[in-house]
């Protein structure tokens, strides 16, 4: 659980390129201990807001307060207190993993203990002397995030730490997370992952066109969006499929006729099955595709903008 004390604050910040609002007149607040996941397609502003909080990028209008304090004044003492990882980190390929340790460690005046510290949490002690260059994605992400935490920062900006990684480095990156979070690290995340969003996070802004349009724990938006269950299909017939979405209490029903694959949104997908397969039956319908799974924010974002999270 996170605390009541905000440690960053947004106050109607904006932030233009050319004619586009990458952030339009934002608010946000965030508590200490909390993990927040900020959510959103491409261009959707997540980064420009993330490196605004970071001190990287300047708003043009509004505030940011992190820690109380703001970048112009008090720079050197945030760099000291934040932990940060970007989309894209780039090394020395030359200095092994512990080397390029102790230089960031350097910076923050830290011993060879904390590097030793951090080679352990990390899992990178048995590729200490193996050289950045010969590190597989995964490493190197885990040693990106290795340096964001060396001087144990109170709040942790990660973009997009897991992009590229396989299923099982990405979740050996979430249990470090999960270890700092126990910890009263406080860490907003941008991510294209729902289920890393959902596994680490109890809080989801979803962000598009500069705006924050729903904000919540997963439940609480799925529900405040009519929540539901889903059961996708296709079918070999041409005949309109509609007569399918007469299921009792169905929320929605979508077809994309260029596919042939259809879409029933209902309160419980135990309870519809035996009225939809006794529908396609009684219409002489031949199911060509089918599965039944639990609404995501993917799905959320679609009905909200028409879009899909990861486009």
């Amino acid at each position: 659980m996170h605390s009541n004390n905000a440690v960053i604050e947004v106050r109607n910040v904006t932030k233009t390129f050319k004619d586009l609002y990458a952030v339009n007149g934002l608010d946000l607040t965030i508590y200490q201990g909390e993990y927040v996941a900020l959510l959103g397609p491409n261009g959707a502003g997540k980064t420009t807001l993330v490196e605004m909080i970071e001190g990287i990028q300047t708003p043009d209008s509004g505030q940011i307060e992190i820690l109380g304090k703001n970048w112009k004044q008090h720079e050197m003492e945030l760099r000291q207190r934040l932990g940060i990882s970007l989309q894209e980190t780039r090394f020395n390929d030359r200095l092994t993993t512990e080397e390029t340790l102790a230089m960031f460690a350097s910076f923050y005046h830290l011993g060879r203990n904390r590097v030793q510290e951090v080679l352990e949490q990390m899992g990178l002690v048995e590729k200490r002397e193996t050289y950045v260059m010969n590190l597989s994605g995964g490493q190197r992400q885990r040693l990106a995030l290795g340096i964001s935490i060396l001087n144990k920062p109170q709040i942790l900006l990660l973009d997009e730490p897991t992009t590229g990684l396989d299923p099982k480095a990405r979740r050996d990156i979430w249990k470090v997370l999960q270890t700092l979070k126990t910890e009263g690290t406080t860490m907003i995340l941008t991510t294209h992952y729902m289920e890393e969003a959902e596994t680490l996070c109890e809080r989801i802004l979803i962000m598009n066109k500069g705006k924050i349009l729903a904000e919540g724990t997963l439940e609480a938006l799925l529900n405040s969006h009519g929540g539901g269950e889903i059961i996708e299909f296709s079918l070999e017939d041409t005949q309109d499929p509609k007569v399918l979405s007469k299921v009792d209490g169905a929320l929605a029903f979508q077809w994309d006729e260029v596919l042939g694959k259809g879409q029933l949104r209902v309160p419980s997908i135990l309870e519809a099955l035996p009225q939809f397969f006794q529908s396609l039956e009684t219409h002489k319908f031949r199911l060509k595709e089918f599965q039944c799974r639990k609404m995501t924010l993917d799905d959320l974002f679609i009905s909200m903008t028409g879009r899909h999270l990861d486009e």
